[in-house]
């Protein structure tokens, strides 16, 4: 029975039949005035609910609200152009899920263990330099994602990192050694990152490629293992250029 039903299914459609691809057959064309007051619905009660959630721009969205919202969207879409979709229907969608977003901001004042099951804690990335990679791992986060955000901080080096929190939103907190502090540390530009070293070309102070600790190395081949990550990922040369602010 399906299998008929399929074949007779394909055998009426016809590609890029164009009196298809712009109208359905199952509505008149008067249904386009009803896609439109539906879709001027469902954008009034999306920007009621974002306003309810308070001024805040994408990346400053939890998790959680992050989750509302795509429910949120997923329930406007299909009001827009979807015939047998009653209007009232998303309307209670969108007044329980806002219902459950006041709940969760009542419940995360009140206990902060469900504010770290909703919305998730910072992870502290950077410590005086060096990568934390449990901690890195753990954050799902690429280093060419940390190090885009740092660059944006005037960052050339980890060296000038004293503490990097990503926070719940996604976004890094990120605090600085003073001048007189910074030491040489891992470069952060893409042009030396993706170049890593497993011949030194002479003795001095080098960065693991993975953790970014520092070492003092000799000219020649360079540590198979990085002696506090244990990883070989290879090396570069330490910057120390002063952070300009």
């Amino acid at each position: 029975m399906t299998t008929t039903y399929l074949t007779l299914l394909a055998a009426d459609i016809v590609p890029f039949d164009w009196q298809r691809l712009l109208l359905s057959d199952q509505a008149p064309a008067s249904y386009l005035w009803e896609v439109a007051g539906r879709s001027v619905f469902a954008f009034v009660l999306t920007i009621a609910a974002l306003r309810i959630t308070g001024k805040r721009g994408v990346r400053q969205l939890s998790l959680f609200e992050f989750g509302l919202l795509l429910v949120l969207g997923a329930a406007a879409g299909d009001a827009t152009f979807y015939h047998d979709v009653p209007l009232l229907y998303v309307l209670v969608v969108f007044v329980v899920v806002m219902a459950l977003y006041v709940l969760s901001n009542y419940l995360i004042d009140k206990a902060s263990r469900i504010e770290h099951l909703l919305e998730g804690v910072p992870e502290l990335i950077v410590i005086e330099g060096e990568i934390d990679l449990p901690a890195f791992t753990k954050a799902s986060l690429t280093a060419q994602e940390l190090f885009g955000q740092l660059r944006q901080y005037q960052v050339e080096h980890l060296g000038q990192v004293r503490r990097l929190y990503l926070e719940a939103t996604g976004e890094v907190s990120v605090y600085f050694f003073e001048p007189q502090a910074e030491r040489p540390g891992l470069p952060i530009w893409p042009e030396l990152y993706h170049q890593p070293l497993h011949e030194l070309p002479a003795a001095g102070r080098y960065a693991c490629h993975a953790c970014a600790t520092v070492r003092e190395l000799p000219a020649g081949p360079a540590p198979a293992q990085c002696p506090r990550c244990q990883r070989p990922d290879g090396w570069l040369a330490a910057c120390n250029t002063p952070r300009q602010a």
